[in-house]
């Protein structure tokens, strides 16, 4: 679980910035958008010993200026500013 100092809330606008790690480096992405919803979610997923035995994810539901949905599931690379 990803510890924040901030509680994002629906209506922030939040930019995104993830990594994406490849064998030769990394690739970088962001997104910009509205915050819909942000919070644990259980994947499909089976893990061991975790919780509902599933594995939970940190999810941040966005909508972009264009009206495009975009969930990110975000991890320890994950770096989101307030707008």
């Amino acid at each position: 679980m990803i510890r924040t100092p901030i509680n994002y809330q629906p209506g922030m606008r939040v930019r995104v910035t993830q990594q994406i790690p490849f064998a030769k480096g990394t690739r970088t992405t962001t997104i910009e958008g509205e915050i819909l919803r942000f919070g644990q979610q259980k994947t499909g997923s089976w893990f061991a010993h975790a919780k509902d035995d599933k594995l939970w994810l940190d999810r941040l539901e966005l909508k972009k200026d264009d009206g495009e949905l975009v969930v990110c599931n975000l991890d320890q690379y994950s770096r989101i500013e307030v707008l």
